[in-house]
């Protein structure tokens, strides 16, 4: 079992953060996943004909970590959060990247709602997982890049486990050691929002959402909550 810890600092900078961390046990990333494919296919063809578009800066969602990121250091124009990042891409190109369909899955979800999301395998994390400030001798490499190391500037908020940063700037880009593959069997996927109670709805939305693309591929599925009132998880 994994702990996820939402440090006492972190809770206090962001009182009305909440996670939604949603499990996949028995993953199985080889097979088709034809509700999947068809989610990307909705939102994509939903962009192309008008009816919808991915939040924007200006939209408080991605407003809200804009401002969170400059409370810690992180200019977001340089370093997106994932959930903005995605969308402008999406706006772009028309499309959403195709990895694998865990990762399809969470991205589709991701910018549907407007929430940062992410993902890891949990048979590479080591250890329990926190999101807390970096203390600036934490090592990271980032997804796609493994003979890089970068390290996270002291008061950055990461996720971080016994081995190292798992995500830099709270939700800007995921470690490459724990990157979710067509293989990874055991999977913790996150999603975020700073205002509980504001678009508390839409999380518990976006994590139903998540839990019901993954469920027909997996052996077993749950949902956990991070949140000051609730700063721990065992997945």
């Amino acid at each position: 079992m994994t702990v996820f810890h939402l440090t006492p600092a972190v809770a206090d900078a962001f009182p009305d953060t909440r996670v939604a961390v949603v499990t996949a046990t028995g993953l199985r990333g080889r097979e088709p996943w034809p509700a999947t494919d068809a989610a990307v296919r909705e939102l994509e063809q939903r962009l192309a004909d008008g009816d919808w578009e991915p939040a924007g800066e200006t939209d408080p969602r991605i407003e809200a970590w804009h401002t969170a990121y400059r409370s810690f250091g992180t200019n977001p124009r340089r370093a997106r959060p994932s959930v903005d990042a995605l969308g402008r891409r999406l706006a772009k190109k028309g499309a959403l990247p195709r990895v694998n369909p865990a990762v399809d899955a969470y991205n589709t979800v991701s910018v549907r709602y407007g929430l940062p999301a992410g993902a890891f395998d949990l048979d590479h994390v080591s250890g329990d997982v926190c999101i807390r400030h970096a203390d600036g001798t934490e090592t990271f490499t980032p997804l796609g890049e493994p003979g890089t190391t970068e390290h996270p500037g002291p008061g950055e908020i990461v996720y971080a486990d016994a081995a190292g940063v798992l995500t830099r700037h709270w939700n800007h880009r995921d470690a490459h050691r724990t990157r979710v593959t067509e293989d990874s069997a055991h999977v913790a996927f996150l999603l975020e929002t700073l205002h509980a109670a504001r678009d508390g709805h839409l999380l518990e939305a976006a994590a139903h959402e998540l839990r019901g693309l993954l469920a027909p591929h997996a052996a077993r599925t749950a949902v956990h909550h991070l949140g000051p009132a609730e700063p721990r998880a065992r997945v």
